[in-house]
This record gives structure tokens, C-alpha cells and sequence, in this order.
């Protein structure tokens, strides 16, 4: 079993406290939103963070409406990010919870306009998603969309023009999670089994040249945008293109700098790794707070943003045992270089 931490880094820093699970922090336009996975509770799904402590349902309370159906409501949202465009994408799994069946309908990316607060254009998911599917993040390039499926291991690509999605790598090795561990322990569902979360970080170069993806519990490939974005490549060529990248631990979420160089949180050990283009990777920092970093985030600023989200000791992912310690808390550190460019401004 490894050792954990136990000295605090200065350079980080608290930014925000929250009182349920928070998986995913974004900023846009100088405003903060927030992401709830209802892992520990139910309740408001999307927020905007504001300078007064308040959090305000996002877009609106009618989208934040629990127990609803796809129409106008979120199912579940496991993620959202500020896009190259300038608007809020939400990715909404499609389904209660990772192992529930998809509620038809449901599996979208919601894209929200911040001038006005609105929607401003909905993609359904529907022709590239499994029974079983749990949709779990995307990036961008060229006016394509790439999303993981952690629920059934494979990619979806979206086309933004057409609204197009279309299924690829459906159960490749590469897609697909193995024993996944946190603090020394595997992630067990409430009757006692091992968790497994497929295909879900994925960050693409700032050149556009790859698509890098893993499973939660860690062994990054990447391929060629090139022939993911080619819908007459076979499955068979595609196969062909997959490059195992690099051996990375069970990770919770991870970033990418304008200079290539990926954050990737490893949650077995409380720290972050920063994994350069050329291959080499190496601690950023270590911090016994960092707990089960999910999904990370680069402001213009140079700033990473670090949801230490305690996502493995909610009771779905530690044999039906509740034990996160509130609040929940997202922290703050510089880093040397800005965001891509080709993920958001």
C-alpha cells in the first residue's frame, strides 16, 4: 500500500467550500460554474458560483428539477466546461447513475449561452449510446466533439455542424476500466462489488493532432484525430491507429496546458502528475488534501482549479459505507503555462 502525503504545499490554496460532492469547476467570462453528481444526495445539479456565496441553479431551476424526465431537465450531469465557442457545455450522462440503464432521451450535451442564460442548442446522444452507457466527458477540435462513455467502454464522435454522433472503439481494450483504486483501497459498489469506470479523461494536443483517452483506472493511449474524425475509416483501421501512450495510476480527472504538458490527478497517492508531450511524467504536487481530485481545470490566468471531490467514499463507490468529510472542497494553484487553445479562451 502506498504512503499518503501528510505535509501541505503552500501554492495551494482553498477557492471554494461545498456542502455536496462537486465533480466539475469551470470559468467563463470571469463567472465560476459548478457541477453536483448527486453521488451523495440529490438536489441542484448545475450551479453558477456567485462572489457572494450564493449558488444559483444553472440555466435555471426548471433544468435543475429532480426526478424529471430528459425533456427540458437534466438526468445527470457528469461534467460541464467552458468550450473554445465561449459557451457552457454540459454533459449529461443519460442515465440515474454509472451501471443504471440510459432513460431514452436522456444522454445529450447541452450547450448554455451565457449571454442571456439560455440554451442555446441541445445534441442528443441517442445513435451512439448503449443500454448501459453512462456518458462522461468531452473535448473539442475542428468542429468535432469527443465524449467518453464510462458506462459502456467506447468514444463518441459528435459532429457539431450536423448533430451526428457516432460510436467508435466500442469495447477496444483501450476503452475499457479495470480494479480501480483510491488511497490504498478498491472502489467496491454497495454489495460488495469491484467498481469498474471505462473510458472517461481524454484531452486533446493543442496542435489537434491527438485525441488522448483512458479509463478511470488508468493506462492512457492516444490516436490520431485524423482517423477518428474520418467516418469511412473502419473499425478494424481505426483499431490499427490506437498508440498505448503512457502506464498512469487510477485518476480521478485531468487538464491540458497550452504547451501539451496533461494534468492527471492520480487518487491512489493524492497528487497530481503533469505528463509532458514527450512522454516523461513527473509529480506536480502532493498534498494530503487532494482527495480523489475529479475533473480539473486551467484558467486564463494559469491557474489549475482542483475539485478535491472525496467521489470514492460516497456510499456508491465504498460498499454502501457514506464518508465524505464536508465540506467538499476545490482548490487553487498556479502552473506555468495557460489553457489550449483549442479547449477554451
Amino acid at each position: 500500500m502506498s504512503t499518503l502525503p501528510t505535509e501541505e504545499d503552500p501554492r495551494l490554496s482553498p477557492a471554494l467550500a461545498e456542502d455536496r460532492v462537486c465533480t466539475g469547476v469551470t470559468t467563463l467570462r470571469g463567472r465560476v460554474f459548478l457541477s453536483y453528481p448527486s453521488a451523495d444526495r440529490p438536489g441542484v445539479q448545475v450551479t453558477e458560483a456567485l462572489p457572494d456565496g450564493r449558488r444559483n441553479p444553472y440555466p435555471d431551476a426548471a433544468w435543475n428539477r429532480a426526478g424529471q424526465g430528459p425533456d427540458g431537465a437534466f438526468v445527470q450531469v457528469n461534467g460541464l466546461r467552458a468550450g473554445p465557442d465561449g459557451r457552457l457545455w454540459i454533459i449529461d450522462a443519460g442515465a440515474p447513475t454509472i451501471g443504471a440503464r440510459q432513460v431514452p432521451g436522456g444522454a445529450r450535451l447541452i450547450v448554455v449561452d451565457p449571454d442571456g442564460d439560455r440554451v442555446h442548442r441541445v445534441y442528443h446522444l441517442d445513435a451512439a449510446v448503449h443500454p448501459d452507457s453512462y456518458v462522461d466527458d468531452v473535448r473539442f477540435h475542428d468542429g468535432i466533439g469527443y465524449l467518453t462513455d464510462a458506462g459502456a467502454p467506447g468514444l463518441i464522435v459528435l459532429d457539431l455542424d450536423s448533430g451526428q454522433a457516432r460510436r467508435v472503439l466500442d469495447g477496444h481494450p483501450s476503452t475499457v476500466g479495470e480494479r480501480l483504486v483510491a488511497d490504498g483501497r478498491p472502489l467496491r459498489d454497495p454489495d460488495g462489488g469491484e467498481v469498474r469506470l471505462h473510458a472517461d479523461q481524454l484531452e486533446v494536443s493543442p496542435d489537434g493532432r491527438w485525441l488522448y483517452y483512458q479509463p478511470a483506472s488508468g493506462g492512457m493511449s492516444r490516436v490520431g484525430t485524423r482517423w477518428l474524425d474520418d467516418p469511412t475509416v473502419s473499425a478494424d483501421e481505426l483499431a490499427r491507429r490506437i498508440e498505448r501512450w503512457c502506464d498512469t495510476p487510477s485518476t480521478g480527472g485531468t487538464a491540458i496546458d497550452a504547451t501539451g504538458t496533461i494534468y492527471l490527478s492520480d487518487v491512489e497517492r493524492r497528487r497530481v502528475l503533469a505528463l509532458a508531450p514527450d512522454g516523461g511524467i513527473r509529480t506536480l504536487i502532493a498534498d494530503p488534501r487532494l482527495v480523489w481530485v475529479d475533473a480539473m481545470w486551467i484558467d486564463a490566468d494559469s491557474r489549475l482549479w482542483l475539485p478535491a471531490a472525496q467521489l470514492h467514499l460516497t456510499a456508491g463507490l465504498n460498499g454502501g459505507q457514506a464518508a465524505v468529510d464536508y465540506p467538499v472542497r476545490i482548490y487553487r494553484m498556479p502552473v506555468e503555462a495557460g489553457p489550449s487553445t483549442l479547449d477554451h479562451q
